[in-house]
């Protein structure tokens, strides 16, 4: 929810004046224009464009031209793109603040009610105008359509069984309100992977059966493969997976390729909404790649100069490697911050299914005891080379909620005093090799559980067995697959594992704290009670202990909140309570993300925040802005 302050300063944001200077056709649209197929620049942006403040962001006034190469792993993750691109309604910009993106101004009436205004003459990528009827067909025949959406509205949208009122004020104005407050419902718009509000009607009718008889959708449907309507709508309308180049789009480039393939490429779109302050429409560079290449040979076709922007797939231990090969090929290695709470994380499971482990991990002298028998320091010299920041898992220093009591509770190395916690828990009596014995007689030992995706969680977890070795706690490392590991992890049967810290570490007390209470079962320290909570009660279960208990109560208070220091008062206590219970067990954060670059692309930040939540990777430092110097 947002404050009527920062109402106006969103308002103001959206009210740059557009710059008076010429404005220059980009050079690969200009025989399309000359020839009378697509309008010139003046006519293709809105009245009112998004005007990117570069000056102020430290970055240079660029010129259009040339390809953006980037390597992935497979052909599903052309869903990177709407992660970089970062089109949105209402996104973050590089200092995190929350600005109009996609709509020209929000109006905010008590935190419950959002007047969306969009832009004069937006238009999609092919062309049609974007308006409140686009809206419309998204709430109306998308949303509440029970054949495309089940379930019903999407639970961002509820505030508990109630979803929003929508309207249409006018061609240009809708508006969403609930009967209280929704205070992070424009941060969920912001995320990385937003609640779809906005679709191209024009294009979506075709393939809905309100608009469509039965013999017309069966052919499109034997077409494109696909079993029923639903099918074909959902497989045509999919904007967080670009896979269909023919849907309209409001991204800074547009897909150009249908899968199979081993390149994606994505062209500049025409109509986008973003200028420089010169007047000059973005963005800059008018094609993205998308290459496809095996995992092993990342780090490799990075080093050879194969791809032109990359962070994905590299880690830390690459950093030496590829800092080398800048004096061999034309590229810039910067290191930027994860932006995750801890690098790798600890998750004794609350609510696993053994009966012997399960009351000593819901006993908080276990839980602190794990924590001080490990040796951050020595994690941090090994994996991070020192760079890292020993820490509880929390959020960081870069959130304006940090405060080290936070970081230091229960992180500091105290072998004696982690001895002494597991003796007052019971756990005294010893067997062979020091390892103690459970109350059931069983040796105290641990199968610690990874998704088998992370080489940086094994090494720290053989650093871990022997810290946990010297308090008599042995562990045992298991690798699945993530699907297997969270079907068990819901099933009660992971009793630890391990992950990374929480998500979005950089959050304002406006952001949802949700993250912070059992909410959602992939939350390893309590995957039950999560899911009874995401569940709306219908699977899971309910929490039995106080803490988290308090926790949700704290949400549900941050939720109905209208004042913006009572939501940061409530973030402290959770962030307290957190700290003291140690629910889960950080080690190292503010770890470093190479992010290498060709050398002649401008204005990529040489420090910045690496992660999914809220930067989307490269999304909140505007892609779009990047450019070529040299006159490539």
């Amino acid at each position: 929810m947002i404050t009527r302050r920062a109402t106006l300063a969103l308002l103001a944001a959206a009210a740059l004046p557009r710059a008076a200077t010429a404005l220059a056709e980009p050079e690969v649209l200009r025989a399309e224009v000359e020839a009378g197929r697509l309008p010139p620049m003046a006519a293709r942006l809105p009245k009112n464009p998004r005007v990117m403040p570069l000056a102020a962001m430290g970055r240079q006034t660029g010129q259009p031209g040339g390809t953006i190469r980037m390597l992935v792993g497979g052909q599903r993750d052309v869903r990177l793109m709407p992660f970089y691109g970062y089109a949105r309604l209402v996104g973050y910009d590089d200092r995190l603040n929350l600005v109009p993106d996609i709509l020209q101004a929000v109006e905010v009436e008590d935190g419950r009610a959002f007047t969306f205004r969009l832009r004069e003459g937006h238009r999609w990528s092919d062309g049609e105008p974007m308006t409140a009827s686009d809206f419309q067909y998204v709430w109306e025949d998308m949303i509440t359509n029970r054949d495309l959406y089940r379930g019903g509205p999407p639970t961002e949208l509820m505030q508990g069984d109630t979803p929003p009122r929508f309207e249409v004020r006018d061609a240009l104005t809708v508006r969403y309100s609930w009967p209280a407050p929704m205070p992070d419902f424009l941060s969920k718009l912001a995320s990385p992977a937003p609640v779809i509000l906005v679709a191209p009607a024009h294009y979506l009718r075709q393939f809905h059966a309100r608009y469509n008889d039965e013999a017309s959708l069966a052919d499109l449907i034997k077409k494109n493969r696909v079993d029923d309507w639903q099918g074909l709508h959902t497989k045509m309308g999919r904007q967080n997976r670009p896979e269909n180049p023919e849907l309209p789009t409001l991204e800074p480039w547009r897909p150009r390729t249908a899968p199979p393939a081993e390149r994606f490429v994505f062209e500049r779109n025409p109509y986008f909404h973003r200028v420089d302050e010169t007047g000059q429409q973005l963005p800059y560079v008018d094609r993205v790649e998308l290459n496809v290449a095996s995992s092993e040979v990342m780090v490799a076709k990075t080093a050879t100069g194969e791809t032109d922007l990359q962070g994905a797939w590299l880690t830390f231990a690459d950093y030496t490697h590829l800092k080398h090969a800048e004096d061999r090929y034309p590229l810039k290695v910067s290191l930027w911050r994860h932006s995750k709470g801890s690098a790798v994380a600890l998750y004794p499971n609350l609510t696993c299914g053994d009966a012997g482990w399960r009351p000593l991990f819901r006993d908080i002298r276990v839980r602190r005891a794990m924590s001080v028998a490990i040796d951050r320091e020595e994690i941090n010299k090994v994996l991070f080379y020192g760079l890292g920041r020993e820490s509880a898992d929390t959020v960081l220093p870069e959130s304006p909620l940090y405060r080290e009591e936070y970081a230091r509770a229960w992180s500091q190395h105290d072998p004696a005093l982690a001895n002494a916690l597991l003796d007052e828990a019971g756990l005294d009596a010893r067997g062979p090799g020091g390892i103690r014995k459970l109350a059931d007689g069983r040796q105290a030992g641990i199968v610690v559980e990874t998704a088998g995706e992370s080489a940086l969680e094994t090494d720290v977890l053989e650093l871990v067995r022997d810290h946990f070795r010297e308090i008599g706690i042995a562990i045992y490392i298991r690798t699945s697959q993530r699907d297997i590991f969270r079907s068990r992890a819901l099933a009660g049967q992971v009793v630890m594992s391990v992950w990374q810290g929480i998500e979005n570490a950089v959050p304002t007390a406006d952001m949802s704290p949700d993250s912070l209470a059992p909410t959602n079962g992939e939350q390893y320290q309590w995957p039950i009670w999560g899911q009874h909570y995401f569940s709306a009660s219908t699977s899971g279960t309910k929490p039995d202990m106080d803490a988290p208990l308090t926790l949700l109560g704290d949400l549900a208070e941050w939720r109905r909140s209208t004042d913006a220091a009572a939501r940061e008062a409530i973030w402290h206590r959770m962030l307290r309570l957190r700290a003291e219970q140690v629910f889960t067990i950080g080690t190292v954060n503010g770890a470093l993300q190479p992010v290498v670059h060709s050398a002649r692309l401008r204005n990529v930040p040489d420090k910045a925040l690496w992660g999914f939540e809220p930067t989307s990777y490269f999304g909140a430092y505007s892609p779009d802005t990047f450019f070529y110097g040299d006159g490539a």
